[in-house]
């Protein structure tokens, strides 16, 4: 009987240090399948966050393997880089590999990013933010002569526009940005305007080819952007420079356009 009772006490404690030690999180994830819904609707999950790891992606990641493989989402490099994983968690647009858990008691809620027509769950369709990108003409446009120099070794020397550190810099800021539309999706001009007003993120990589020193487009790039909608929608409310994953300021690059076609 007391061997019994020892066993069963042992029993009890045991219990209680697993259940002590899991640390539920309340997740609610916008679903909605084209093929299957009517609706899109919220479904509820709890994740243990002690066998989780410290993102948001991860706990993404760990809801698909392990509770719900239809869960769908973007993602690819974990490491900001990509920006296939942004998404609207807790009502901020950011990328889901670098926001970090709230560890509180607060529930977590994830949606797609705002104003976006959804494909599934988690995933906009991009196709009209990819076709205001390319009418930019997002490359580099010049009739200068290559600078052609001679090293050693086996690198591919030789057919490079050259640029002055000075230039470069100017680049700075815009560069670094991944597309990932976060600014975008949070500006309300975009929401309103997205058939017209080409938003935060296509208009600073406007305004980085219209800085670079080796492009020769200059003028023709301004004259397109000089419209109504294309840019003049900005009204400087600042979200997008608010939530941008990379810290990088879309609304600064509005206004030096705007400055460039009143000059």
């Amino acid at each position: 009987m007391i061997k019994y009772l020892n066993s069963n006490k042992s029993f009890i404690i045991n219990k209680f240090r697993y259940f002590s030690s899991i640390n539920n999180k309340k997740v609610e994830i916008y679903r909605f399948n084209p093929n299957n819904d009517k609706e899109p609707y919220i479904q509820k999950y709890n994740v243990d966050l002690n066998n989780c790891g410290p993102m948001t992606l991860d706990l993404l990641i760990k809801i698909k393997n392990e509770q719900d493989t239809t869960l769908t989402f973007r993602r690819s490099c974990r490491e900001g880089i990509c920006g296939s994983c942004a998404m609207n968690i807790n009502g901020v647009n950011t990328l889901a590999c670098l926001n970090k858990i709230d560890n509180s008691e607060n529930v977590m809620k994830i949606y797609p990013l705002p104003h976006m027509f959804v494909i599934k769950d988690l995933v906009p369709d991009m196709t009209n933010f990819y076709e205001q990108y390319k009418s930019i003409k997002p490359w580099l446009m010049t009739d200068k002569n290559i600078e052609l120099f001679s090293l050693k070794g086996k690198a591919p020397y030789g057919k490079e526009h050259l640029q002055s550190i000075e230039d470069r810099k100017k680049l700075d800021g815009m560069y670094e940005c991944i597309l990932c539309a976060c600014c975008s999706t949070a500006c309300p001009s975009y929401w309103w305007n997205a058939d017209r007003y080409l938003g935060p993120a296509v208009l600073m990589q406007a305004f980085r080819w219209i800085s670079d020193s080796r492009d020769i487009n200059t003028s023709n790039r301004l004259a397109r952007l000089d419209d109504p909608f294309k840019i003049y929608r900005c009204h400087t409310i600042m979200n997008c420079t608010k939530t941008c994953p990379k810290n990088l300021n879309p609304a600064r690059a509005i206004a030096k356009i705007k400055l460039k076609l009143n000059h």
